[in-house]
């Protein structure tokens, strides 16, 4: 009889398995630089999840390239949040759960962890809707079978109990890759206007002065900063053992190395799904896809090959699987930090995963296939609403100089990172309105 874990295992408890990458001093920097590559890996997937390519692929569909700057700027912005998150953890050895647990009043500590809590089962649902739609799409069961086929990646989290971190980091650079790929292979099969799609990228306040495009561009960026992977990198990057002042200077140099370069294969992979769309369904007139399925459905036709749609496919399945390890470790992080609570991956798993799959059933019994767009929608609103009361933390903990020694922020990132809250604040209250009817 297969025996199942009672406690939490590595790979998916990041306080066990901290330490475990040991990074000797004398390895040439390029060396080092690799060991130091994962982490950054693990939390771009947040940023290519079924959420991001709702909102890219009616982007595109309906405003061609033009919002291609909004992909780019969000992605800075994510850089940006990501590396004080690193260095966090780095600096005092701690996540920033843990640290809003310690520094914060015990009822505040608990708001927090709710919300942290709701942030991954939306971002869940999310993934549960994409890997369902997968299904269909691969293999033609209906939607709620594809639902409750995803349950079964809970074997996958129990047959990797007790294995390296490093594992998990390879298998979602597969899975990663495996996204970059289909993507790639579409974009090559539909022969955009590079002119326009470089053109796009240049930031126009006129592309999105109208109210439609503005609501698009502010739910990119919602889609774009999920809230509990800053509680996730905070506590990841501990997997390497570093020590001393200097040993810590360096593994923040080489982790920032890591996030940039993990999240600009995000932004590419997020402009690729805007490309794909705006060349595939705007250019031939096609403005008012919004929905996953039917973009599925009509790239074969205008591609002249059905590899496209297929590779469309994969690519979205490699999507929804890639949280899968993600979503378990953040929930892991969570628990521990703010409740010093540890329990088998597995079941961490089964639940975050059970809480997400009964909303996705519901919704698919009853709406459908229009199901996976309206809760793709509304998953987004909720991280949305979410995502404040993760980076004032933050911010505030990485400015204290008490706390971070010589690590604390410059003036400058300081000033950066508090216009960033302010106006990603701002706009998420703006997106929350609009969806609500309230404005």
């Amino acid at each position: 009889m297969f025996p199942l874990p009672k406690t939490a295992t590595a790979p998916f408890c990041p306080s066990e398995v901290a330490g475990s990458i040991i990074v000797p001093s004398d390895l040439p920097w390029w060396k080092k630089a690799a060991r130091f590559a994962g982490p950054g890996l693990l939390v771009s997937v947040g940023y290519m999840d079924p959420g991001n390519w709702a909102t890219d692929i009616e982007a595109g569909s309906r405003f061609g390239y033009r919002l291609l700057f909004v992909v780019l700027l969000s992605s800075l912005a994510a850089i940006v949040l990501q590396c004080l998150a690193a260095r966090l953890g780095i600096a005092t050895q701690k996540d920033l759960a843990r640290l809003s647990s310690e520094r914060y009043p015990k009822a505040i500590g608990r708001i927090q962890w709710v919300f942290a809590e709701i942030s991954i089962i939306s971002c869940d649902l999310a993934e549960v809707l994409g890997s369902a739609l997968a299904f269909k799409l691969l293999f033609g069961v209906s939607l709620p079978v594809g639902v409750a086929l995803t349950a079964l990646d809970t074997f996958i989290v129990l047959g990797l109990q007790g294995r390296g971190f490093r594992r998990i980091e390879s298998i979602v650079l597969g899975l990663v890759g495996t996204i970059g790929i289909c993507f790639v292979v579409q974009l090559f099969l539909l022969g955009p206007n590079w002119a326009e799609v470089a053109a796009g990228f240049v930031p126009s306040w006129h592309a999105v002065s109208a109210q439609e495009p503005l609501y698009l561009a502010i739910g990119i960026l919602g889609a774009t900063i999920m809230p509990h992977n800053l509680y996730l990198h905070s506590s990841i990057v501990q997997t390497r053992a570093v020590s001393g002042e200097e040993g810590k200077r360096a593994a923040i140099r080489l982790t920032r190395v890591d996030t940039i370069c993990s999240l600009s294969l995000a932004l590419l992979i997020n402009a690729a799904i805007l490309i794909v769309s705006a060349t595939a369904f705007h250019a031939s007139g096609r403005t008012d896809i919004a929905d996953i399925g039917d973009a599925y459905q009509l790239l074969a036709p205008i591609a002249g090959t059905t590899v496209a749609a297929v590779a469309f496919a994969i690519g979205l399945f490699a999507s929804g699987q890639s949280s899968t390890f993600t979503g378990t470790i953040a929930g892991q992080v969570i628990m521990d930090g703010f409740l010093q609570l540890k329990i088998p991956c597995w079941q961490r798993r089964l639940v975050t995963r059970g809480l997400a799959i009964v909303p996705a059933f519901i919704g698919v019994v009853t709406m459908g296939d229009r199901a996976i767009g309206a809760l793709l929608v509304a998953s987004q609103v909720v991280l949305s609403i979410q995502l404040p009361f993760a980076m004032y933390p933050l911010i505030r903990f990485t400015d204290d100089r008490a706390l971070m020694g010589g690590f604390a922020n410059t003036r400058l990132v300081s000033y950066t990172a508090w216009c960033l809250f302010a106006v990603i604040s701002a706009a998420n209250v703006w997106l929350v309105a609009q969806v609500s009817g309230l404005a």
